[in-house]
């Protein structure tokens, strides 16, 4: 019996060694991001005209964020802009404020999005309804929860045609509106910061596009050429798909730092972060049901199996050399873990180290959140989204893969 219990514990011994190397090789990615991404405010400026600058801003059921959004656009420092805001049928008042808005300042174009056609994601519907209206030589997509500093239009313009780009985005600093996703997002975002890190978007021998959807300002004759949100309009996840196709075809684009000048909201609350987590998953189970059950048992070993196997080897220390050893690796995963969401916390999200405390808790959400999303799709293959259900049956999907 105490044989086959060491068997068990060499093998957990295995795993835990596989797991802290995970953690220092996400650590060392996560700092390297911090250290050397490039900003949206540093660059060698060159002389350029003034481009026109279509912001179209897709918008369903937000009464709640859409005037300061629109508000920080109206105090822009930039001259030659519009404001395309697109209200997507919504539930609330998203319409009525906006029409309000655009009564006042004639920058403001007030959109009422026409009927979503079948396999049309709804925002990537409204984005192409303001596209429609735009004139524009220049587009900037933004969300309607996303506020900015005065400065970053003219910076976003600036640095794109200083460095001669086809696009540009811009990395939000995410406000964690509540205690779940304070001590949740800590936890998810360091896979991001090497999945999908400015390093990668920026080197052209890696594949890495991505755009963050809460930022980015793209040439209109490249948004035509990779077939604007038509081409992805069945994606979940459109920005990240969009960002790819950018970076698939040849056009020279780039990601940049903008945390002390763009704000973003990943999500409000509970309800939110729970459909936010099942969202990641959904559409990756229905495009490879192994892949994303693959990364599911990754995620469930890297978040938070090290603290019931150190608890489990801890309970039985004095027993056997076996969990002496198991009980020292998995401390030293579990020392990685906490390392890498205080990283995060602190330097990524600007939040208190007591979230990062909780880490573990935001980490049994995930795991929860994902378990949720592969049976969810699983039983139907649809994915529940600002008050719309979507079928993705059949439609081609390119989800993040963590």
């Amino acid at each position: 019996m105490a044989y086959l219990i060491d068997i068990v514990n060499y093998f957990l011994v295995a795993i835990m060694l596989g797991v802290s190397l995970a953690w220092t090789f996400l650590i060392r990615s996560m700092w390297s991001t911090f250290k050397n991404s490039p900003f949206l405010d540093r660059f060698e400026y060159k002389s350029h005209h003034k481009p026109k600058i279509s912001v179209i801003l897709p918008a369903r059921n937000e009464e709640r964020f859409i005037e300061k959004c629109i508000n920080s656009l109206l105090e822009q420092d930039y001259e030659n802009y519009e404001i395309i805001a697109i209200d997507d049928r919504s539930d609330d008042n998203t319409g009525e404020i906006i029409k309000n808005i655009a009564k006042k300042d004639s920058r403001v174009v007030h959109v009422l999005a026409g009927p979503k056609p079948e396999k049309w994601i709804g925002k990537n519907w409204a984005c192409i309804e303001g596209f429609k209206r735009s004139s524009g030589e220049l587009l900037l997509f933004t969300d309607a929860d996303t506020t900015h500093t005065n400065k970053t239009i003219t910076l976003a313009v600036d640095h794109l045609l200083s460095d001669n780009l086809d696009a540009l985005t811009v990395i939000p600093k995410m406000l964690c509106l509540d205690w779940w996703t304070r001590i949740t997002l800590p936890v998810l975002s360091t896979f991001l910061h090497t999945r999908f890190s400015a390093l990668r978007v920026n080197d052209p021998s890696a594949k890495t596009g991505y755009f963050f959807g809460s930022f980015f300002i793209i040439k209109r004759e490249t948004y035509n050429s990779v077939g604007t949100h038509e081409s992805v309009k069945s994606e979940i996840v459109e920005d990240g798909a969009l960002g790819k196709k950018v970076k698939e075809q040849g056009f020279k684009m780039k990601m940049v730092r903008g945390e002390h000048l763009v704000d973003a909201v990943w999500a409000r609350d509970w309800s939110t972060l729970w459909h936010a987590l099942k969202r990641l998953m959904i559409p990756l189970y229905i495009q490879s049901s192994k892949t994303a059950i693959g990364i599911f048992v990754a995620v469930l070993f890297l978040l938070f199996m090290p603290f019931p196997i150190l608890a489990y080897s801890a309970l039985f220390l004095s027993h056997a050399i076996s969990f002496k050893i198991l009980f020292g690796i998995t401390l030293v995963a579990a020392g990685l873990f906490y390392l890498g969401s205080i990283i995060d916390a602190k330097k990524g999200l600007g939040l208190g180290f007591r979230h990062a405390i909780f880490a573990p808790i935001g980490s049994i959400v995930i795991v929860a959140g994902f378990a949720s999303g592969i049976l969810h799709a699983k039983k139907n293959d649809s994915v529940t989204w600002r008050g719309r259900t979507y079928s993705i049956s059949g439609t081609a999907q390119h989800p993040i893969s963590l």
